[in-house]
């Protein structure tokens, strides 16, 4: 009568997988936002600092460089310096979801969240 009720033992292992999953991603998350990236342009002239999430958290800038007919240098060096921290805080985030997946026995190409 109670055929197949041993599949449930099977969903609560796989509810309980879902949830530890769940946790270790929001404290990845966390982790994330408080990991910090730095990009950098012009030799280390001009630096832009990032979340490991992405979010520009703040620049520094060499004064050598504010020289008013090198305006232009100057503003390809910052937006240089800030797309190397996004690269950075993407390939840092990418990185640390695929040892997520690896520590739960996911395959390496497993996207999540999903």
């Amino acid at each position: 009568m109670f055929k197949g009720m041993g599949g449930l033992g099977d969903m609560t292992k796989m509810m309980k997988a879902a949830q530890e999953m769940q946790a270790k991603m929001e404290e990845l998350n966390q982790q994330m936002e408080g990991t910090v990236v730095v990009g950098e342009s012009g030799a280390g002239l001009v630096k832009a600092r990032a979340t490991a999430k992405g979010e520009l958290t703040g620049i520094d800038i060499d004064p050598s460089i504010f020289v008013p007919s090198e305006k232009e240098v100057a503003e390809d060096l910052i937006l240089a310096a800030i797309k190397d921290a996004q690269k950075k805080a993407t390939e840092k985030y990418q990185s640390e979801m695929q040892r997520l997946t690896g520590d739960m026995g996911l395959p390496a190409d497993f996207k999540l969240p999903f």
